[in-house]
């Protein structure tokens, strides 16, 4: 720390942030600021020519820091052991039994060179790092994410990420990384539930609960052979590149099993209140936010018989733990010191209201690892938080999709999907006029499923019901609204940006009435390309509904009261276990933004009457509803069965393994319409509810529409996508689909 010429990598990784950031922010096309000016991104050509010259200056920046980089290394020369923050292993670094000619280069030279400036160990240019999380639960889920990109934005090797997870967790990661495709990532998952019992039975009083003590039991859980992995909280953020941190494997003794920063409070001091009692700890004691484990040596003098051993003496007198494995990886240390290595302090920067972390360095830019290991998170007193703060909500809203670069001279392990991908890019036109369109249907969103806490089991009797809907930022003061009306299960897509996630996340937290709702399932779809893909974000929500049955809306309707138990209700009265029918929830809209809502059908044909309501977009679309049968519905008393019709988009109540929403349609156009043809088409009876009804409350216009009705090019590709669904539809179905194309032909 104190050598004049060491110049810490994560002061790079933090100017190259820092560059990047006021680069994008203030980057001048043709005199003006790309992010600050509002017009420039109004056209969808200015706005890809903005999203390419951001990508370029990142390249760019990217490129600057890795010759940075090299220059230091350069600078740096050659030397023996760096300053470390102790070793109780007490063996030269070079004298480790794991030393060969890709870990040090000319030892003995370097042992008579003695400057002032170490060199830190290196690893080989594509090797392999392993990281290991325990990752429990929704929240879990949600801060490894930012976790991950951290270690995603600084690496220059290839990552194979090792998750130990419960099903909720599992769920979403590996939703998340599929849909990501990071370029040289793999990422393996472990049942959380078939470790239970290894740990289930020590009391501990630790907030993570039975998961915290999960880490212990890593050597059985991980692959056999796996020799090392670098194991991290998920409260973790990187400054630098996680390769430091794994080339010090190279500075283990042959005893070292374990490696460790030093705990920044003084829990294990004993002195924080009377009569205060920790585990045993030797000295300040270890933080296990970050460990370096040796995971083949650990097997070799039996880890699990020992670290068991160890917490049945200590549990004696103990009775329990109170900061989970951490209270068993002290004790067994301080039973065998020679086998911990103790890494510099600034590899565990442990931010809480009790720790001493100030004296871990001297400036923020020696940081590498910023660990938030309390409860109260961003909240926690040091002179020095404004600026970690900065640092972890710089990469909790960073745009994910800018990771997923490939790592230059590596080879990629190319999957199927990617395969699969990069066969369609390549056999599409780009001097087709709808290139765009075409290429958004093969486009691949990221998506983070359950992104808030999501409890919720299907009532027993089989007729449950989902409402499925997307919604972007702008629609988002819909949600209490429809949560007030609708008290059943809610399934949710939303578009977002990263940084429009954690707005929505504040949101809802903020929220009482959403906060207070656990059977709301909210699922990101993270923004990117140039078009709104509606269809794709409506598949989301359809797919991760769990009851028998889904009620496909819109965010922008609000259900009458009471529609939640009229449709399980209908659903029995009409059959529809045994039944191929969609239940048409007659749809109607106000022009008022304040309105007092109809409390049963009486009320509404009364606010009919008076030009209070309408039925749904009479005056612009009449032939999106009108087979609907207004007229009729307003005597009617029972379920009556209605024909389709061209562009007839009524919102249904169906089963869940209906037909998924047609993915090429994006933006504004034909993508409710389609969904209904396919229904009709599998032979669905539409069967319209006498005594049901859903009112569209007003809003601005979508920039998707504005599109539709301002651009030729536009209105040219989505009839030429029309007609090619027309020709699907006959090649699925056969002579049955001719009378959807001929209905069109006759409009």
């Amino acid at each position: 720390q104190g050598c004049p010429c060491t110049v810490s990598v994560s002061v790079l990784g933090l100017t190259v942030y820092i560059s990047v950031f006021l680069s994008l922010t203030h980057l001048p096309l043709n005199g003006r600021s790309l992010l600050l000016s509002p017009c420039l991104s109004e056209t969808p050509e200015a706005r890809v020519l903005e999203r390419a010259v951001l990508e370029s200056r990142v390249r760019e920046m990217e490129e600057e820091n890795r010759q940075i980089r090299l220059q230091l290394n350069q600078l740096q020369g050659t030397a023996g052991q760096p300053a470390d923050g102790g070793n109780y292993g007490n063996a030269a670094w070079g004298a480790s039994a794991d030393t060969g000619p890709d870990d040090v280069e000319n030892t003995a030279e370097e042992r008579a060179n003695h400057t002032e400036c170490p060199r830190s160990p290196t690893i080989l240019k594509c090797e392999l790092i392993h990281v290991a999380c325990v990752c429990a639960g929704h929240n879990a889920s949600r801060d490894v994410v930012t976790l991950v990109k951290s270690i995603l934005f600084h690496r220059r090797n290839p990552l194979h990420f090792h998750f130990i997870t419960d099903a909720v967790a599992n769920q979403i990661l590996s939703s998340l990384f599929q849909s990501w495709m990071v370029p040289s990532v793999q990422v393996s998952f472990y049942d959380a539930d078939e470790l239970k019992s290894e740990v289930s039975w020590i009391p501990n009083k630790h907030y993570s609960g039975i998961y915290g003590l999960m880490k212990l039991t890593l050597t059985k859980a991980l692959p056999s052979d796996l020799t090392k992995v670098i194991v991290l909280d998920t409260d973790i953020t990187f400054a630098t590149d996680i390769a430091e941190l794994w080339a010090i494997f190279r500075k283990f003794t042959d005893k070292q099993v374990i490696g460790l920063v030093e705990n920044q409070s003084d829990w294990y001091l004993g002195n924080l209140w009377k009569n205060h009692k920790p585990w045993p700890a030797l000295g300040r004691g270890f933080n296990t936010g970050v460990i370096l484990l040796y995971l083949e040596r650990l097997r070799r003098i039996g880890w699990e018989q020992m670290w068991r051993l160890t917490a049945e003496r200590e549990l004696m007198s103990m009775l329990s733990t109170s900061l989970a494995d951490q209270d068993i990886f002290n004790a067994f240390i301080k039973q065998n010191p020679v086998l911990v290595h103790q890494l510099p302090c600034f590899w565990n920067v442990q931010l809480s209201d009790h720790t001493r972390s100030e004296q871990c360095y001297t400036e923020v830019s020696d940081l590498k690892v910023i660990h938030w290991n309390s409860p109260k998170k961003l909240r926690v007193k040091n002179k020095h938080v404004e600026f970690f703060r900065n640092l972890y909500l710089t990469f909790l809203e960073y745009d994910g999709n800018l990771l997923r670069r490939e790592l230059f001279g590596c080879p990629s392990q190319a999957t199927s999907e990617s395969v699969r991908l990069q066969g369609a890019l390549e056999e599409l036109d780009e001097d087709d006029q709808c290139y765009d369109f075409r290429r958004e249907r093969i486009t691949v969103h990221r998506v983070h499923l359950y992104f808030l806490q999501y409890e919720y089991t299907p009532a027993g009797d089989d007729t449950d019901v989902t409402l499925v809907a997307q919604l972007s930022m702008d629609r988002l003061q819909m949600l209490e609204a429809i949560c007030k009306h609708w008290e059943g299960p809610i399934s949710l897509a939303l578009y977002m940006s990263d940084a429009e996630a954690q707005q929505f996340l504040r949101y809802a937290q903020a929220s009482e009435v959403l906060k207070n709702r656990k059977n709301v399932g909210y699922h990101i779809v993270y923004k990117e390309g140039q078009f709104y893909p509606v269809n794709l974000v409506r598949n989301v929500a359809l797919r991760n509904a769990n009851t028998p049955y889904v009620f496909l809306a819109d965010v922008d309707f609000l259900p009458m009261y009471g529609l939640y138990d009229y449709l399980r209700k209908s659903v029995v009265q009409l059959d529809m276990a045994h039944t191929k029918k969609a239940l048409v929830v007659p749809a109607f809209e106000t022009l008022r933004y304040r309105l007092s809502f109809p409390k049963s059908k009486a009320e509404l044909l009364s606010m009919l009457d008076m030009g209070t309501l309408y039925t749904f977009r009479y005056h612009v679309w009449t032939k999106g509803h009108a087979p609907t049968n207004y007229a009729k519905w307003r005597t009617a008393t029972t379920p009556y069965k209605v024909e389709w019709e061209a562009d007839f988009e009524p919102y249904v109540v169906v089963k869940r393994d209906c037909p998924e929403y047609d993915q090429r349609f994006v933006g504004f156009g034909w993508n409710k319409v389609s969904h209904i043809m396919e229904l009709d088409a599998q032979e669905y009876d539409l069967m319209v509810l006498p005594n049901a009804f859903m009112i569209h409350m007003p809003h601005a216009p979508s920039f998707d529409i504005s599109k539709f009705r301002s651009s030729p090019g536009y209105r040219y590709c989505l009839q030429t996508l029309k007609e090619e669904f027309h020709q699907d539809l006959s090649r699925k179905y056969g002579a049955a689909a001719l009378k959807y194309l001929t209905a069109q032909r006759n409009i």
